[in-house]
């Protein structure tokens, strides 16, 4: 005789939408006020486990504690201060040895060219670990000693990786000189993009189109963060990065090459826009803005450029990412060019 399950007999296909209704609203008259209902022991179980849970996704990311070495407020994440503990003597013992190895911790989390790098990350995973089997490694006596070594490597891998970058910069910038490279007169200006691989794949199709150069204004960031250079695959070297201050103004950088004839176009999707198939693109001197993957083109570099362009989407979502948008834009630019060229006689 087949067997039937006590709780598909009493809650036949609608535990789960029954279960659902209560823990949003526990207190929704269910059932008649003369009558108790009486959960099965199981289930009462599963609600109270599910309300919890409930409670703690309402928690709102403002009220969570950021995990930095240097924030006084971090209790380790899910297992509170036990992750957390012994932070200050685990950042003591690493900074011995790190000044035994002639290098200077302080530097580590202030300088600027440190800011996402392997030896960054070594740090903070030491102070900070993510787990109780993390902690209980960085605890042992000799780890502190181990992962200065490691940083020691990873901190003069990073420098002989900055320094052949810049090797390579003045010899490109040397045969650029010598007219060795044919350069199509069409700048690419980045306002403000926060992502270093978006950026490191932007670089390597600037070479692959061989743009005039490639503007890198405000937060977006610049070679030789590892990530950039990863992205770019040798390309970072080889892309013209037009102005020599470290970060640029966009809006500045828009105006200056206006200033010299350039025709700029913002890249945004508003009401003013022009879509890319049906703008006039000249045929020399063009530069393009791509904005922030948020929050776009700053409003006012638009009212600066010359004209607004959108690349047409024809579903729900309505945007690209700014590397594929970045292609996209070129490329159209170039078969526009190059397809003129071909046709005449």
């Amino acid at each position: 005789t087949r067997k039937i399950n006590p709780m598909k007999r009493r809650f036949p296909l609608c535990s789960s939408a029954l279960l659902l209704a209560v823990t949003l609203n526990p207190n929704a008259a269910l059932l008649p006020h003369n009558q108790q209902f009486q959960w099965p022991r199981p289930l009462t179980k599963n609600v109270i486990l599910f309300t919890k849970f409930r409670q703690k996704v309402e928690v709102t990311q403002d009220e969570k504690p950021t995990r930095s070495t240097s924030n006084p407020d971090y209790e380790g994440g899910s297992n509170g201060n036990e992750l957390a503990k012994g932070r200050e003597h685990r950042r003591a013992r690493l900074h011995s040895e790190l000044i035994k190895l002639g290098i200077n911790p302080d530097e580590i989390e202030s300088n600027p060219e440190q800011f996402g790098t392997s030896a960054l990350r070594t740090y903070n995973s030491f102070i900070l670990p993510k787990s109780a089997g993390a902690l209980a490694v960085a605890e042992s006596p000799t780890r502190a000693k181990v992962v200065a070594n490691n940083m020691s490597f990873l901190i003069r891998e990073y420098k002989a990786d900055r320094e052949r970058w810049i090797r390579n910069v003045d010899k490109h910038r040397t045969d650029r000189a010598a007219g060795n490279n044919v350069k199509h007169s069409m700048t690419i200006i980045l306002d403000n993009v926060r992502s270093a691989p978006n950026v490191g794949n932007i670089l390597r199709l600037g070479e692959a189109a061989q743009v005039e150069s490639v503007r890198l204004c405000g937060m977006t960031p610049r070679p030789p963060h590892p990530k950039v250079l990863k992205t770019a695959m040798g390309s970072a070297e080889l892309v013209s990065l037009g102005a020599d201050e470290e970060q640029p103004s966009t809006l500045q950088t828009v105006l200056d090459l206006k200033s010299r004839g350039v025709t700029v176009f913002g890249v945004e999707t508003t009401e003013n826009s022009t879509t890319l198939w049906d703008a006039t693109i000249p045929e020399v001197n063009v530069a393009y803005v791509f904005g922030n993957e948020l929050i776009g083109v700053d409003v006012e570099v638009l009212r600066a450029c010359d004209g607004i362009i959108s690349l047409p989407t024809y579903g729900i979502k309505n945007s690209l990412n700014v590397a594929n948008c970045v292609s996209v834009v070129v490329w159209e630019t170039l078969r526009r060019w190059h397809g003129k060229k071909e046709q005449a006689p």
